[in-house]
């Protein structure tokens, strides 16, 4: 990289399939690094997840060093919301809930699709097909509590017909961000709402230009949800997974 990391004020990561395996708690050594980081720098992480997921993968792992927070910024479904550590307890910032009625016309539109092009479920789930997450609602083709080695197997395979489900639904759906995250799911906010959306509303909330930002991602691709963080003119690093991004934590660490 030829960017002076040292020169960056805020550090922003995606979640799943960045910090943490998905749907998974970071490990020991990325939560020591992870954690290393925020004593030096400012750290926004940015997922597709809800709230409960980050407390799942994130928070729960960094327990004990709650003194930490005061840099540590959390934007849960794509940007779509924003918390921040006050006071010993964190506190919303904004959150764009989409309405009963939006919820519910985007789930007509998920069986709709299914229908469309004639899709089968498997006939093994794990846990809710199509999750309301308030801000966002998920489609998780496996299931939301899906193995790790399944939708591993699942991401590309004959049976992903993501993309397909996604061309139905942006006819159906003109008025909403559609996007493809990870190795099993699709991602359905208000229009407008994704990464890019997030890392300029982190620039407006903390007065940090997108020059002093740094962004690493496991969906930098073509209709991923990390992608929409590019027209910002963040810098942006893909990742293949954590491990990845342990080796560029370890790296900055050094320099900073």
């Amino acid at each position: 990289m030829t960017t002076d990391i040292r020169q960056k004020e805020l550090f922003v990561f995606d979640l799943d399939g960045t910090l943490a395996k998905s749907k998974l708690p970071m490990d020991a050594e990325m939560v020591d690094l992870f954690s290393t980081l925020l004593e030096k720098r400012k750290v926004a992480v940015i997922g597709g997840g809800w709230l409960p997921v980050f407390e799942t993968q994130l928070l729960l792992s960094l327990q004990g060093r709650e003194d930490l927070f005061k840099n540590l910024l959390l934007f849960p479904t794509s940007g779509a919301s924003f918390l921040r550590y006050e006071n010993g307890q964190w506190h919303t910032v904004y959150a764009h809930q989409l309405s009963l009625e939006q919820r519910n016309k985007i789930k007509n539109a998920f069986e709709e699709a299914f229908k469309a092009i004639e899709y089968q479920h498997p006939e093994k789930t794990y846990g809710e097909i199509i999750e309301d997450r308030g801000t966002q609602v998920t489609f998780s083709a496996l299931g939301q509590q899906a193995p790790l080695e399944l939708k591993d197997a699942y991401k590309g395979s004959a049976a992903d017909r993501r993309w397909e489900i996604v061309a139905v639904l942006k006819q159906s759906l003109p008025e909403f961000e559609i996007k493809v995250p990870g190795k099993s799911s699709i991602d359905v906010t208000m229009k407008g709402i994704d990464k890019g959306y997030g890392v300029e509303e982190m620039r407006k909330h903390l007065g940090i230009e997108i020059e002093k930002m740094i962004f690493t991602g496991d969906a930098l691709y073509e209709g991923g949800n990390d992608e929409p963080v590019k027209r910002t003119g963040i810098d942006a690093i893909a990742v293949e997974d954590p491990e990845d991004t342990k080796k560029l934590i370890r790296e900055w660490l050094e320099k900073l």
